[in-house]
């Protein structure tokens, strides 16, 4: 059997219909050809109908069926639903869940290139902190912060230490093994994927990196973390400052790692706007996602920007196993 990639339709109630239709328009038909959608038919018909979309949906069982269409091939999953925009979030989180758990199935069994989720709301997910890449994370069994979310494009990726927390939680989570374990992590993907030692430049948590006091952060846990990976002959560099560095010095390295999410997402949002998607690393298969969310403002508008969405596609045909 060829190998598909997996798309899950995501949150019902957001623009993914509006970026799944505008990137399909985008592929050529040996792209399409791969391409499975784990949805509901009836939501995505509904959605398409509303949004003016004319396409040829085709409902399949398995990934076995309709290899060689080049049609908009729908995995269907049970949902219940009135109004196609405006799902109970009760039927919303069922309907996301197994998604999920279908789509982590397949990837497991092999059977596919590579899974992509489109936005889904953590209020889905219902676990205090859980995003869909810890929750991935969870299900393969990753342990001692193995696994990294690192927001990417051509020219560069960041990572944060620490992911959907609050700021105040930040400096408990951090520690000089969770940094290590990350840093391995994106430095096994760098060199099997894209066959490159990468440079890794690691910032510091505090303003000024704390002038480096003795019961700081970067003295305690991040000066460590970086003299010890640099006895295992990783190309890291740190701590360095945060606030200059996405200024031009971010151009030295292919991986910036932050100590927690804004720190590093907000700079490379401003600085590449819809040029990104979301991927976990260190799972037993490739997971990414649009690097944007729900977009309940611009839900039936037609005004979303499907660029990462078309981006995660390329990723995962390029990537994938």
């Amino acid at each position: 059997m060829k190998k598909k990639i997996l798309i899950i339709s995501g949150d019902p109630n957001s623009i993914n219909s509006e970026v799944i239709y505008k990137s399909w328009k985008k592929l050529d038909n040996k792209l399409r050809k791969k391409i499975y959608y784990v949805s509901n038919f009836n939501l995505l018909s509904s959605q398409f109908k509303k949004l003016k979309y004319n396409i040829r949906l085709l409902k399949v069982d398995n990934l076995k069926e309709k290899e060689d269409d080049n049609g908009f091939k729908i995995i269907n999953l049970d949902l219940n639903f009135t109004n196609p925009f405006n799902v109970k979030k009760k039927d919303a989180s069922k309907f996301v869940k197994r998604s999920l758990s279908l789509a982590h199935k397949l990837a497991l069994n092999n059977e596919v290139n590579g899974i992509i989720n489109c936005p889904i709301s953590k209020k889905l997910l219902n676990k205090k902190n859980m995003g869909v890449t810890e929750l991935l994370a969870s299900k393969c069994k990753v342990k001692n912060g193995y696994e990294a979310m690192i927001i990417r494009n051509k020219n560069l990726s960041v990572c944060p230490v620490s992911t959907h927390i609050d700021i105040k939680n930040v400096s408990k989570k951090i520690s000089t093994k969770l940094i290590i374990n990350k840093i391995k992590t994106i430095n096994k993907w760098f060199k099997e994927k894209i066959n490159i030692k990468p440079k890794i430049g690691i910032l510091g948590l505090n303003p000024h990196n704390a002038e480096f006091r003795n019961n700081s952060e970067e003295k305690k846990i991040i000066i460590p973390a970086i003299k010890r990976m640099k006895k295992l002959n990783l190309n890291v560099t740190g701590p360095l400052v945060a606030d200059t560095i996405f200024i031009k010095d971010y151009k030295k390295f292919d991986v910036i790692l932050g100590m927690y999410h804004d720190q590093v997402l907000a700079p490379f949002k401003s600085l590449f706007k819809f040029d990104a998607i979301n991927v976990t690393l260190g799972l037993k298969y490739i997971r990414v996602s649009p690097d944007h969310g729900v977009a309940l403002e611009l839900i039936k508008k037609n005004k979303a920007n499907a660029q990462s969405l078309l981006e995660c596609i390329n990723f995962v045909n390029k990537f994938g196993k």
